[in-house]
């Protein structure tokens, strides 16, 4: 097997290098499926169910203004800007409250996205490398987004999950990868981290401590400046590298 261990676009000057590992984190979003599918037929999801539920917000409400709507609120509640739900909610209820509609139903129009957001279609190796890889050494999830592994269907691979709101910061920050390697009852030094963001999975893991991989399916440039990363181009390239590697 042979890994593109290449920066983009500069020579290499080092890399990390990866020891023995007791335990994996694991991006999902971008990493084990592609997230923007999911996410466009979600917002189609939810704006059926407000067309279907709210007379008038075919006019009150196109895509454009739906979109509008959610740039506004992250931008107002920066606070939250890990917590992907919880401003998805705000959204919804802005959009509901000129219609009289009970309660409960920016919950119903929420769990209409969330079911659609987790209809997600896995990479091709991704449930075979799960497989691998969780037979052999624990696997804590930790992601910025609001999957649910349950609802997929894929929590029986994992040992634990942490979501950006478990943790009240989002990756790269340090506290929440040192939350999943707790979760994962191992040292940071002695966890990988594999993700598809260079910022936001490799460089924050390598500052929090944690061995790193990043999962390279060329949706991303490296940075210039930063040290070039151990890589690889899918789920079946990672196990091939780390099994020899697991306690």
């Amino acid at each position: 097997m042979h890994l593109d261990l290449r920066a983009e676009r500069r020579p290499a000057r080092g890399r990390d290098s990866i020891l023995k590992i007791s335990a994996i984190t694991l991006d999902l979003d971008d990493t084990l499926w592609p997230v923007e599918p999911a996410i466009v037929a979600a917002e189609a999801a939810l704006r059926e169910w407000i067309l279907a539920n709210c007379p008038g917000a075919e006019s009150d409400w196109p895509t454009e203004r739906l979109q509008a709507l959610r740039a506004q609120v992250w931008t107002e509640h920066p606070h939250l800007a890990h917590d992907f739900s919880a401003l998805r909610m705000i959204a919804i209820e802005r959009i509901l409250a000129p219609y009289g509609l009970p309660a409960s139903a920016a919950d119903e129009a929420f769990a209409v996205f969330f079911r659609a957001r987790n209809e997600v279609s896995l990479y091709p190796e991704a449930r075979e490398a799960l497989a691998q890889l969780a037979g052999r050494v624990p696997i804590v999830a930790l992601t910025n987004g609001n999957a649910c592994l349950r609802t997929i269907g894929l929590d029986h691979y994992f040992h634990d999950a942490v979501h950006a709101r478990d943790a009240g910061v989002a990756k790269p920050a340090a506290a929440i990868f040192h939350l999943a390697c707790s979760r994962a009852r191992a040292a940071p030094e002695q966890v990988l981290h594999v993700g598809d963001h260079p910022l936001q999975d490799v460089i924050g893991a390598r500052q929090a401590g944690l061995q790193t991989m990043w999962l390279d399916r060329g949706m991303h440039l490296w940075p210039e400046h930063e040290t070039p990363a151990q890589r690889c181009k899918d789920l079946s390239q990672l196990v091939e590298a780390v099994l020899p590697l697991l306690d």
